[in-house]
């Protein structure tokens, strides 16, 4: 009997696998959109060696949405990497708004930031270069923290998605809105295990925890959204 291919050898960032279908849809709906300045940063980006860690153009833009429907001023972003999904929240909250960026990379974080700098929206941000995790700990110590926060966007460390979860729960006020990254891992959460590339599985596995978790949480309402690598996009309900 001939040895069962292998069906992913790679698998690209994006559920779509058609690369038409998806330039579509950023070159006539993205793009003509975006910020000059998040173009920048793209740019900027493409020279890292894990320049693929950034957000998607079109996951951002469904974020800018989320930001303006939840009428946010007061946000948490755990994972920052060179900034692009960070800048698009400085851009989209007012004037006045506040944003606690978390991330232990601060190389990366400065290789974006005389974009950010460029923008004007610099001062809304309040960058942390540590862990996540002692960070989130630490505000809820002061129980004004609790429910204080607008929204939340998480694209960090995929083994501490649920650890961040169950803080953020707590920060995020009822009504608020909390956005996961990655959660399709490049489509390989819709393969069998022995189908996809070694490297690969630790990630799927996480991404199919996380998502089982999350999906039968009661605390949230959700919607599980094939945009970018996937976003799971929760309300908090209780």
């Amino acid at each position: 009997m001939a040895e069962k291919p292998t069906l992913i050898i790679r698998p690209n960032k994006g559920v779509l696998q058609s690369e038409a279908l998806y330039d579509y849809i950023v070159e006539t709906s993205v793009y003509p959109r975006e910020s000059k300045f998040l173009k920048e940063n793209r740019d900027v980006t493409a020279s890292h060696p894990w320049s693929g860690m950034s957000s998607n153009p079109d996951a951002a833009q469904l974020m800018g949405i989320l930001l303006k429907l939840a009428n946010a001023k007061k946000t948490i972003e755990v994972g920052v990497f060179t900034g692009y999904s960070l800048l698009l929240t400085a851009l989209t909250i007012p004037n006045d708004g506040k944003i606690l960026a978390i991330d232990p990379d601060q190389e990366a974080y400065d290789l974006g930031l005389p974009v950010i700098k460029r923008t004007g929206v610099e001062h809304k941000i309040n960058f942390v270069a540590e862990a996540a995790l002692p960070v989130l700990d630490k505000l809820l110590i002061d129980p004004e923290n609790e429910g204080s926060f607008d929204f939340a966007f998480v694209d960090a460390d995929k083994e501490n998605y649920l650890n961040y979860h169950e803080r953020l729960l707590k920060l995020v006020k009822l009504g608020g809105v909390i956005v996961y990254d990655n959660t399709l891992w490049f489509g390989t959460v819709a393969l069998p295990e022995d189908s996809v590339k070694e490297g690969w599985r630790h990630g799927r596995k996480t991404a199919l925890e996380v998502n089982k978790a999350l999906t039968s949480d009661p605390r949230i309402q959700l919607a599980h959204v094939p945009v970018g690598d996937g976003n799971v996009i929760c309300i908090r309900i209780q």
